[in-house]
């Protein structure tokens, strides 16, 4: 069984270090024992909140792959908050800064 790596789950009164959006795209994702397509609820240069009924513990290193504008992106995170039924928060993990770049700009527009 893998070891789960609880250092990036916080409370929710600081679990969020960056402003989100509300926007609603498509998300890939493996994590866990969990594997599918969920939606983003909201997102911004930090992280998401995916909509999920998968099984998602705190801790749980995800992947997920989103298009946002003509770009497919392939994000690395950690579940930081869960509302199991309903879905995941998820910090984004060694996030490039051109990727942080480009989802401030889109998010911006959006």
């Amino acid at each position: 069984m893998a070891e789960i790596d609880l250092k990036d789950a916080r409370s929710p009164s600081e679990r969020r270090g960056s402003d989100r959006k509300k926007l609603i795209i498509d998300v890939r994702f493996e994590g866990g024992d969990g594997t599918g397509i969920a939606n983003t609820r909201d997102i911004g240069s930090g992280g998401l909140y995916m909509t999920t009924t998968a099984v998602l513990d705190l801790g749980t290193p995800i992947m997920m792959t989103i298009n946002l504008g003509e770009r497919e992106m392939n994000l690395h995170g950690v579940v930081v908050y869960s509302d199991p039924g309903h879905g995941v928060g998820v910090r984004f993990r060694d996030l490039s800064s051109e990727d942080e770049e480009f989802l401030g700009q889109e998010l911006e527009l959006s």
